[in-house]
């Protein structure tokens, strides 16, 4: 077993002294000692802590009122823009700038300050790209990073308000603006001279106005960090490249008044290297010396204002510290106030853990730089010899119980035999972190390798355009960290989902290999699409439609009104020469789609544009989840105009419900979306006249089951099964036309699904195999449940189809094999011509029609409902040793009393309704309930949540 890092070894150097604050006259004084190893005295500065250009506009000035300072007011998203103009034009310290815009259109502005020699453009330009060169030990020498370390300053990241909803943040970054760009103490010339900070108060200025956790689009942006789908996260990304942090703060709120910041609860992801998890344990031990001397502490350093090793983990590589901390090397960090808080002390202790980073990366800068340019020279010389880092764990209390096993990896192979649109993205993906990725030039023999899946195989060929990820190279820990078959949780407490390995998300051919191998091959320098050459005037052009990527392509073609046909046996798409404009080859060379020149006209049947309802009744959150992702999916990328369908249309037969030929219905917490006994009737009747009902997850198929629409039925699960966001080996039936495309085996995603019988009167099109071909990677636990059980159905009913998601294909935007199972049902033929009034003139007698509604259907439509359902979304499950039950119950009956609890084997586990599906760190008492279970001394054996 890997040895346990202890963050608090004595041998680690330490703060000496601490930075300390005091209000005075409406303004922050600095005060308190110099941390020990700082720099000396700053010429020019004053001991005078509370001196400060008078021509920079303090917040009070500015604004009108003072931040945080006996104010229940926070700032609005223009007056974070003009307040940052305004200290832009007024310091010669403070350059500002857009780094994208939001959903609506909002500016998303970010600021840099530092010493007014460090911001000038070309001495700016200079620092970044000395920083760049550390990312690079192939770029420079141990000497000139070396001099780099001793004579440039360190790059910080104050990041707020990626949630909507949790604003101090915002407000406390305006405020350590303002000291930077203002002050004149020796603290903030030691600040401005060792580190160039940049600073992005909002993350998320759309989210802030509706005082919602999420996007427009209803995403969780701090999930998206990897994916990088949300057009906010993406620019905050490459200004990250531009200026790549040694530290990064993520500033959140949470429930209650406490503060959270690291040390981290585990688990730590294995490939976030040694030394920014020390930076970050030191930085909460600096955190933690002067947090007493500010707001609701009431002046006296006590765990009561603060609390460490708690709810918070750093594994998910999707977050706002994982991301900057395996993709750039930072001390990546969550910083959470509790937001029952008043405004004056959520700001003031916001900025006070800000000004405390700062304070210690600006006395540690030299030493930070080193262990910078070590991390990326330890990394190639792990990727050289295929090793991967050991798991670890760092709450004292813990041990590893999943360690990485002893592999090699050296090189991981894209093949390029299917779904290249896919490759071609996840290649794209990859080099805009910074990843080399090359295209293998000549066929070249694997001795050994493993295919994702869990195969092995010898003497693998892979052929001449295979795209090669070999691991010497700086960017090992991050390729590790998202291509990796599994992330090798090394302790089971789930903040969010055990496995995003992209390959298997994608559903791509890949494999990985120990061999020391050097194909012939060209570094990719931009993605490859388009036509090859020109098809003549009486041809066509092809492309097979087997991937998200093509999918996306095909529906931007026929909303300009291109004529399409699809071969329904290959999948293959064409398209009339004639119809191939400039502009559209373009687009398909941007989506990675080779348009295949054909001399013969493009042969198949007429693909049309779906017109497609999105059902928002009972059940459906329109501001989150499954609603948003479907907007952003189907009517972002898709182009597609959703119209809204609610439970009143269908029920009273509107056309705002029949006119459509398509329904989609997200995922929810109601077992029927409202509908009455004729809205089922009338939804029965419009499939039968032609047209496609696609059900996502768990109200997707609870509704269609209810309406008579399958035969499926759910399985109740047992306490102790866990499927924690993982990958599974699927089968696939191409009796149905949503698996065109698609390989005869095949990955889905799981994330806690409901488990479905297979159907008896339908095609079960995804389907969990029963034999030694079962596989799943991540954190599962009595996963052998779902062998035989289905996760995608086609029910036909009359002319048309219900096509049955067990799981959630449109997840975060980033499951593109199930965005591409999707795009199939929407483009699916039906068994006739659709025929809206059609559906409305047989609505009537719907009910008693056998030939709508087959026994089984009735059956299913009438079995009880599981156990474990009862209006819990995403229960949380809380297992404890058995022994542990009767005091475990009683503190948890001190949040709920609607836990219900059970015993197996040895442990107990309480699951605790969650019916509106709420994050970890959004749940109202879930943080408080794990911290009162570590106060009691009940050891937590797992938590998911």
């Amino acid at each position: 077993m890997p040895p346990i890092r202890n963050p608090l070894r004595a041998n680690r150097r330490r703060l000496a002294g601490a930075t300390t604050l005091l209000l005075i006259t409406g303004s922050v004084a600095l005060l308190g000692g110099t941390p020990a190893g700082a720099a000396p005295e700053t010429a020019g500065c004053v001991t005078d802590p509370t001196a400060r250009l008078s021509t920079v506009p303090s917040p009070e000035s500015g604004l009108g009122f003072p931040l945080g300072l006996g104010q229940e007011r926070l700032v609005t998203n223009d007056e974070i823009r003009t307040y940052l103009r305004a200290v832009d034009a007024a310091s010669d310290r403070v350059v500002s700038g857009v780094m994208t815009t939001s959903v609506l259109g909002q500016e998303l502005p970010y600021a840099v300050v530092s010493a007014e020699g460090n911001v000038q453009p070309a001495t700016l330009r200079k620092i970044a790209e000395d920083i760049r060169d550390l990312r690079d030990p192939r770029r420079i020498t141990a000497k000139k990073a070396e001099k780099i370390a001793e004579d440039g300053p360190a790059i910080v990241w104050v990041a707020g308000n990626v949630h909507g909803g949790e604003k101090s943040g915002a407000d406390a970054a305006l405020k350590t603006l303002y000291e930077l760009a203002a002050g004149l103490s020796c603290e903030v010339a030691e600040r401005n001279d060792n580190l160039v900070t940049v600073i992005v108060p909002t993350q998320n200025p759309d989210g802030r106005d509706a005082n919602r956790r999420q996007n427009e689009y209803g995403f969780d942006m701090n999930r998206d960090w990897f994916a990088r789908t949300q057009q906010e996260t993406d620019g905050k990304i490459e200004l990250m490249r531009q200026y790549p942090p040694q530290v990064f703060i993520d500033a959140h709120e949470m429930g209650g008044r406490q503060y959270f910041f690291p040390p981290n609860a585990d688990p730590i992801h294995h490939e976030i290297a040694n030394e920014p998890v020390d930076w970050i344990n030191r930085i909460g031990e600096a955190n933690k010396a002067g947090f007493g001397y500010n707001g609701a502490c009431g002046g006296a350093v006590t765990t009561e204002c603060y609390f460490n090793y708690s709810t918070y983990d750093l594994f998910f590589m999707g977050y706002g510290d994982t991301v900057p901390a395996a993709g750039f090397g930072a001390a990546g960090m969550t910083f959470e106030k509790g937001s029952s808080s008043a405004v004056a002390d959520r700001v003031q202790q916001q900025f006070h853990t800000q000004w405390s980073t700062l304070g210690w990366a600006a006395a540690n800068k030299r030493e930070v730089l080193t262990g910078y340019f070590k991390i990326w020279t330890d990394a190639l010389a792990q990727g050289k010899t295929g090793v991967l880092e050991p798991n670890e764990v760092v709450q004292p209390t813990n041990t590893v119980q999943f360690p990485v096993p002893d592999v090699q990896v050296r090189s991981y192979f894209l093949l390029p035999d299917r779904q290249l649109g896919d490759v071609r993205r996840l290649v794209d993906r990859l080099r805009r972190m910074d990843v080399e990725v090359y295209e293998v030039s000549k066929p070249t023999t694997l001795p050994t390798a493993r295919i994702f899946g869990g195969r092995s195989a010898t003497g693998t060929t892979v052929p001449e355009g295979t795209y090669w990820i070999p691991m010497d190279q700086p960017q090992k820990h991050w390729i590790q960290a998202i291509m990796g078959e599994d992330p090798y949780t090394p302790f089971p407490y789930f903040y969010d989902v055990s496995s995003w390995s992209n390959p298997l998300l994608m559903g791509v051919n890949a494999l990985w290999t120990a061999d020391d191998v050097r194909p012939l091959a060209r570094l990719v320098r931009k993605m490859d699409g388009g036509k090859p050459y020109a098809a003549g005037a009486k041809g066509s052009y092809r492309y097979p439609l087997d991937s998200a990527a093509a999918a996306e392509l095909t529906f931007q073609l026929l909303n300009r009104g291109v004529p399409l046909v699809r071969d329904l046996d290959s999948g293959v798409v064409g398209l009339a020469a004639k119809s191939l404009t400039p502009e559209l080859d373009r687009l398909a060379q941007s989506a990675g789609i080779t348009l295949e020149p054909n001399a013969a006209p493009a042969e198949g049947s007429p693909l049309t544009r779906p017109d497609v309802g999105l059902f928002g009744g009972t059940g459906i959150s329109l501001t989150s989840g499954s609603h948003g992702e479907t907007r952003y999916v189907l009517g972002k990328r898709w182009g597609l105009d959703l119209k809204p369908v609610t439970t009143a249309d269908i029920n009273n037969n509107t056309p705002a419900f029949t006119d459509r030929t398509v329904l989609v219905v997200p995922d929810g917490s109601s077992s029927n979306g409202g509908l009455t006994a004729q809205g089922q009737a009338n939804l029965r009747a419009w499939i039968a006249a032609g047209h496609t009902y696609v059900g996502l997850r768990n109200e997707g198929t609870r509704l269609a089951r209810a309406a008579g629409l399958t035969s499926t039925t759910e399985v109740t699960k047992p306490a102790d099964y866990r499927m924690i966001g993982s990958h599974l080996r699927v089968d696939v039936d191409h009796a149905s036309p949503v698996a065109l495309g698609r390989p005869a085996e095949d990955f889905e995603f799981n994330n806690g699904d409901p488990i479905l019988r297979a159907s008896t009167t339908g095609t079960n099109v995804l389907s969990y195999p029963t034999g030694g071909t079962f596989w799943a990677n991540g954190y599962t636990t009595r996963a052998d449940l779902l062998k035989g059980t289905t996760a995608l159905v086609d029910e036909p009913t009359g002319a048309g189809r219900a096509v049955l998601f067990a799981f959630n294909p449109l997840f975060r935007a980033y499951n593109e094999s199930g965005q591409h199972l999707v795009a199939n049902a929407l483009l699916a033929p039906t068994a006739g011509a659709p025929v809206a009034r059609a559906a409305t003139a047989r609505a009537a007698t719907a009910q008693a029609d056998p030939a709508l509604i087959d026994p089984a259907r009735v059956a299913a439509a009438a079995a009880p409902a599981p156990e474990n359902l009862g209006g819990e979304w995403r229960p949380i499950t809380v297992e404890v040793a058995a022994a542990d039950l009767a005091r475990t119950r009683d503190l948890v009956a001190g949040f709920t009393d609607e836990a219900r609890t059970s015993v197996l084997g040895g442990s107990a586990y309480l699951v605790i309704p969650n019916p509106d599906g709420l994050q970890a760190d959004e749940h109202p008492y879930l943080g408080d309930l794990v911290r009162a279970l570590h106060d009691a001394g009940i050891p937590l054996r797992s938590l998911v949540g």
